[in-house]
């Protein structure tokens, strides 16, 4: 039972993983853009750990660590880039 429901939320987070890329893209203003690169990793985040819940592998959960630290820096470094004009003052 435990399988079906990871192999569902894995579906269903590959999905959002999809829909999100897609407004990545086609975002019609930069704000857009930057909320969708800042759901994007962690939808990734999310599959990651799930991914490694499925595989009974530990190495995945270390790099979904790796993943949400840089995202968190890059989203922050995008947003005072987009609000300021530099990214260090």
């Amino acid at each position: 039972m435990i399988g079906w429901a990871l192999d569902f939320a894995l579906a269903a987070v590959a999905l959002a993983v999809v829909l999100t890329a897609w407004r990545l893209l086609v975002g019609p203003e930069t704000t857009d853009r930057v909320l969708a690169l800042d759901t994007l990793y962690i939808n990734t985040v999310g599959l990651v750990i799930l991914l490694g819940m499925r595989l009974d592998s530990t190495l995945l959960f270390e790099a979904a660590l790796v993943i949400a630290m840089l995202g968190f820096i890059s989203t922050v470094a995008l947003a005072r880039f987009i609000a300021r004009g530099d990214v260090i003052e």
